[in-house]
């Protein structure tokens, strides 16, 4: 089956065929640019899956533990991502308080939770909610560059050059959580093909194993 398509890169507009039911995965490329003009994903339910799932187990520890711990004249202050916000909240920073909280506790699970949704759904097949769901994928997709990982990763610099002299600071476990957490929802993000939506149970191209 063919399709005509135009490419996002340069506009070239090109029949590219449509792989066959069992088909392994399948990308075509722009003869013109050379840019990704449709690529076909097999099985893409159950990697997304397992790695939203491996996000949302470390999501637990990534705001539990302390993401920087630092030393000072034998005093030991250990602070989490709730402690951070809560920390800026008392300072009066209350639109960097929203970001952060916005950004390192309610965007990611926010995410999972709609990854495991089009997972789900478009396991079984579903007809329902087509648009809702595509709108959500391009949700999701709009919001995955809002990570605050950077963000740490800065803090922590920032806190090793300015006190380095006065204090001993080290990252937390809960950095290495968060980053797992950061790592693993974009691959589950990336890993979805978001043509499973609009592909039902009887469809004789569906190539979804649940």
């Amino acid at each position: 089956m063919e399709e005509v398509l135009c490419c996002h890169t340069c506009g070239l507009a090109q029949k590219v065929a449509l792989p066959e039911s069992g088909a392994g995965r399948s990308v075509a490329i722009c003869p013109r640019c050379g840019s990704v003009v449709s690529e076909h994903k097999v099985s893409s339910v159950i990697p997304t899956a397992a790695l939203s799932l491996a996000a949302l187990v470390l999501y637990v520890p990534a705001n539990l533990y302390p993401i920087l711990h630092m030393e000072r004249y034998g005093l030991v202050s250990d602070t989490t991502v709730w402690e951070g916000v809560a920390e800026l909240m008392r300072q009066g920073y209350w639109f960097v308080a929203l970001i952060v909280f916005l950004a390192s506790i309610v965007q990611p699970l926010l995410k999972l939770a709609a990854l495991f949704f089009l997972c789900v759904t478009a396991a079984a097949g579903s007809r329902r909610w087509r648009r809702l769901r595509t709108r959500l994928y391009q949700f999701i997709e709009l919001i995955g560059p809002w990570s605050m990982l950077d963000v740490f990763l800065l803090a922590i610099l920032v806190a090793l050059v300015r006190l380095g002299a006065l204090a001993t600071v080290t990252p937390g476990p809960g950095l290495g959580a968060f980053t797992g957490v950061v790592v693993f929802t974009i691959l589950a993000s990336a890993m979805f093909d978001p043509k499973l939506i609009w592909q039902s149970r009887y469809d004789p191209q569906r190539t979804v194993a649940a």
